[in-house]
């Protein structure tokens, strides 16, 4: 390394001043924290790591990117001190020169030792350090290798430590692919810093990338939209099209944000945002679009669960609080509007996963609040039996109706409810301010009363009552009460809610055992009333099902009606990939065996649950194409010997924008699995360069599809031309593993880049489809990472139905193919 007492000797021998746009600098003043990474697609493609320490910028090659996964350790190459200068370098780097490539602002923030430490260790090969920055966050170590004899470089070895922040299966360098200070991708900044503007008629991959990320505080922010509230149930729903949630004890809220403007409203619209300024401050960081989040406030007790005291107790001491700005925790459950979109008319699960894509960089504290899909009572018994307040189901197509309904249930674990507090009896203890509450509630027009709460109370709560009651005091009881309860009761105007726990109902209407939990300022008294809990709705299908025993796949001896099982139960995670697409249908009736064909038109026969849409054709004329928009039509298609779904890449909204791109890798038979593997890895590489974040899906069959999710603002001629245009460009640059055409003579030994499912009229088998074939195999997202170990495109049949909905939950998998991103170039 350099010398000490010129820090920057050898970082500027190494470079052409004339030549390189990197800057020049001196040693800066000490006592800075800054770090950056970069990425580097230079001989090798890396992520250099950097550090301000004694005014340079301390750095370090890291080969393959850093990763949030405590168990990957990455080599890092420890490389000259850099000037401070360079923390804002991004920019191309002349072909040639030292370092020669593409040069991305990756992530960026502030840096620290970690107590008892300091940026000396790295003398003694070891430094332990949390990063505060816009992707990489939480506690982080390097460690020196020992050197091999004769080796010159010092190696050393990045690694995340587990907390927080970490992510097991998280992809951070395949998941953040643009600049934090620019928002583009690597191929767009290669062209723009080399004055390549290639027109929109010649694009090819690389050409043009994502548009630069602008400043959102212009965008207006969301209205508040009234919330969607549960019915109180005796029990789980145990049918599969629910997704059942943990019931949060907190306070519930709808979060409006538009990059760094945010409101926070209570569930009645009041505008808490100064109240909860500590989460306010973490949303502005994240940027996010025009946006109406749904989700819970709460904070945690000792033992690291919800509690709403310990919540009462963090706002009681107000924001500005020592540690007041790590205890409030937001999890966000739903998503209402994104981009000027109102999004309450697709279901449950559907808006989950685009809450997913749109939180997918959202750190503690505020998280996506998890989910199971099915077993429900599982759910429910853990967290009863960890002193949680219950969970919250929900039917996974149903929309957003923003009033109470059975479509959202809540089954509590211990009974709570809101009560009004009406009066307050004196105590004989000395010290203490009152013996006991006097409850009500409203049924109809009147106020009746509910018995009386004395145990819950600390002493300072008890003194923050007093002092309110002192200032609600009436003479007169303002509900009717019987002799003996009013002989020595003290009445207040009936202005205050409290949440109280009980244990049952008396006889006569009042609590039992009742414990006092908090005061409730985000729901006015006229709106307290009785919760009666309701058995739990069920959601069967309306569709009957006929000749169940018919053998469809005589391989396996799989019947009609094992596969109407399979769509039933798998509806909640293919319903958000397949509704209001125009679809083509495989039907077998007499199974696959038999005569199959394919059906895209109708005008009725499969009835009322399966859709029609007049589309355009070729020739001028319009034809009614098939569409389903839930669980009941999809099993209505099965019950007419349909087996395989297809759909389009457009909605029926408008179906000329497509608003999702699909490449369909389908290899020559001579070739393996695993080449297939390679190549669709490669293509997300390749599309990555251009700015595109995509998905992976099985296609039940031999290949596999790569689908990038798009926005719509484009029509078909463009999309289909992107798409040949990129095919074309891979088979040109690797002719000896590519090929964009069909000819099967061509195709020897080679994989076809199958890219005219993007052009309008054509389809894509669905995620989740059965495919007609020998046992039933079924078309299966899959993430990146587990895409390695998958020994087949035909990995899961129709009889996994239970793995796959376990797997959905797999962090993996969550916001699977939903992004929102434009088309290179629009």
């Amino acid at each position: 390394m350099a010398k000490a007492s010129d820090p920057l000797a050898q970082y500027n021998a190494k470079r052409d001043f004339a030549l390189t746009p990197e800057p020049a600098g001196k040693a800066g003043k000490p006592g800075g924290n800054v770090f950056i990474v970069q990425k580097h697609d230079a001989t090798r493609l890396h992520f250099d790591l950097r550090l301000e320490i004694d005014g340079v910028l301390k750095s370090w090659a890291v080969t393959k990117g850093p990763s949030a996964n405590p168990d990957d350790k990455r080599l890092a190459v420890r490389t000259e001190d850099h000037p401070m200068s360079y923390a804002d370098f991004e920019g191309v780097i002349p072909k040639g020169g030292y370092g020669g490539g593409t040069v991305m602002l990756w992530d960026r923030g502030t840096w620290a030792p970690i107590a008892g430490k300091s940026a000396s260790d790295i003398a003694d090969g070891h430094l332990h350090f949390t990063l505060q920055g816009e992707r990489m966050k939480g506690d982080w170590l390097l460690v020196r290798m020992k050197p091999r004899p004769g080796e010159k470089r010092e190696n050393w070895l990045l690694r995340k430590i587990d907390d927080a922040f970490a992510g097991g299966t998280d992809d951070l360098v395949g998941r953040e692919i643009t600049s934090v200070a620019t928002g583009r991708a690597m191929a767009q900044i290669a062209s723009e810093e080399n004055g390549a503007k290639p027109a929109k008629a010649n694009r090819t991959p690389g050409a043009k990338a994502a548009p630069v990320r602008r400043p959102r505080t212009s965008a207006k922010l969301p209205a508040f939209r009234p919330l969607q509230l549960a019915t109180l149930a005796d029990s789980v729903p145990t049918e599969h099209d629910w997704i059942h949630e943990i019931k949060y004890d907190g306070y519930r809220a709808a979060v409006a944000a538009t990059g760094d403007k945010v409101r926070i409203y209570t569930r009645n619209g009041l505008d808490w945002t100064d109240k909860f300024a500590p989460l306010v401050r973490h949303f502005a960081t994240l940027d996010l679009p025009p946006c109406l989040i749904d989700g819970e406030i709460v904070a945690m007790d000792k033992g690291g669960n919800p509690d709403f005291s310990a919540l009462q107790a963090v706002l009681k001491r107000g924001h500005g609080a020592q540690g007041a700005e790590d205890e409030l925790l937001f999890f966000a459950f739903d998503l209402l509007e994104q981009d000027g979109e109102a999004l309450t008319s697709l279901g449950n699960l559907e808006r989950k996963e685009r809450l997913e894509a749109l939180l997918h960089h959202a750190a503690p504290p505020i998280a996506v609040a998890d989910h199971v899909i099915g077993a429900g009572e599982r759910l429910y018994e853990a967290m009863c039996s960890a002193g949680q307040e219950g969970i919250i189901s929900k039917r996974a197509d149903a929309k957003y109706t923003g009033k109470r309904s059975t479509n959202w249930t809540k089954v509590k674990c211990t009974r709570r409810q809101e009560f009004i507090i009406v009066g307050w009896k004196p105590s004989n203890a000395k010290g203490r301010p009152f013996a006991s509450l006097l409850l009500a509630q409203h049924e109809g027009d009147a106020l009746v009363y509910k018995g009386n709460v004395g145990t819950g109370f600390t002493s300072a709560v008890m003194d923050e009552l007093a002092r309110k009651f002192a200032k609600l005091a009436r003479k007169t009881a303002p509900l009717p009460v019987d002799a003996a309860t009013a002989r020595t009761a003290q009445w207040i105007r009936p202005t205050l809610v409290a949440e109280i726990a009980f244990a049952e109902f008396t006889a006569g209407g009042s609590v039992r055992h009742a414990s006092f939990l908090g005061l409730r300022d985000d729901k006015p008294a006229r709106d307290v009333v009785p919760e009666h809990a309701k058995p739990a709705p069920s959601s069967a299908s309306s569709v009957k099902i006929t000749s169940r025993e018919r053998v469809v796949f005589p391989e396996a001896k799989i019947t009609k009606g094992d596969l109407a099982d399979y769509y039933a139960a798998i509806a909640p995670l293919m319903i958000p990939q397949a509704a209001r697409r125009p679809i083509s249908l495989v039907r077998c009736p007499q199974g696959r065996g038999k005569a199959c064909f394919f059906q895209k038109h109708d005008s009725g026969s499969f009835g009322e649950h399966v859709h029609q849409i007049a589309i355009r054709e070729k020739d001028g004329g319009h034809e009614d194409y098939l569409y389903i928009d839930d669980n009941d039509g999809l099993l209505a298609c099965v019950q007419m010997g349909t087996i395989e779904f297809h759909g389009w890449a457009s909605q029926i909204d408008d179906v000329e924008q497509p608003d999702r791109m699909v490449f369909d890798l389908d290899p020559d038979e001579q070739l393996t699995f695993a080449d297939v593997k390679k190549a669709a890895l490669d293509i997300r590489g390749h599309l990555a360069d251009i700015g595109l974040v995509s998905f992976a899906m099985l296609t039940g069959g031999k290949g596999i599809h790569v689908i990038a999710p798009l926005d719509r603002g484009h029509d078909w001629d463009e999309h289909k031309g992107f798409a040949r245009h990129f095919a074309e460009a891979l088979a040109i640059a690797e002719p000896g593993r590519f090929v964009a055409t069909m000819s099967k003579a061509k195709r020897k030994g080679r994989i076809f880049i199958d890219w005219l499912r993007n052009q309008r009229g054509s389809t894509a088998v669905m995620p989740y489809s059965a495919r007609a074939r020998a046992h039933a195999p079924v078309a299966v997202p899959i993430s990146w990472e587990e895409l390695p170990s998958i020994d087949s495109a035909s990995h899961w049949t129709i009889d996994d139905c239970k793995d796959l909905l376990e797997r959905a939950a797999d962090p993996g998998l969550r916001g699977w193919c939903f992004a929102r991103q434009a088309l290179p170039g629009y």
